[in-house]
């Protein structure tokens, strides 16, 4: 199971700018051959919590950390970032956290849809390693090989 957390107050910074963060990590994608994971919750949100240290420890923090750029969408208590969700197809009355995975050129690749992140304190380590492992960018091809 995911790990029990105490809650950080500013894993959601209130001054953040989304948009801006999702188009800087996306330019930074496309450079470094990795793929965007936002991660749409708020900072009263447990789960989002929960999800978030699994997201940096252990097995499946190494796989962010080597194919994804990460980035915390705050949707504040459900009015906030309402115009994100929609568009990367995140439907906020299934829960959060929930999940959007972006390829390199900004277009989207899934969405947690049916609130499958919803209750990440139930969450098994292995499925969240699946799961990663299954949307990770492929290593780009080397000439000669």
């Amino acid at each position: 199971m995911l790990e029990p957390v105490a809650v950080k107050t500013n894993l959601y910074p209130a001054d953040a700018d989304a948009k801006k963060e999702i188009d800087e990590a996306l330019k930074s994608a496309a450079t470094n051959h990795k793929r965007v994971l936002l991660v749409f919750g708020g900072n009263w949100c447990y789960d989002c919590h929960v999800l978030d240290r699994a997201l940096h420890d252990g097995a499946a923090g190494k796989i962010v950390s080597e194919s994804f750029l990460l980035v915390p969408v705050d949707i504040g208590e459900v009015n906030k970032n309402l115009d994100l969700a929609k568009q990367y197809k995140i439907p906020l009355d299934k829960g959060v956290p929930a999940v959007a995975i972006l390829g390199s050129d900004g277009k989207p690749l899934y969405s947690s849809g049916d609130g499958e992140f919803e209750a990440a304190r139930r969450m098994m380590k292995k499925d969240l390693v699946a799961f990663l492992l299954r949307w990770k960018e492929s290593a780009p091809k080397k000439a000669g090989h």
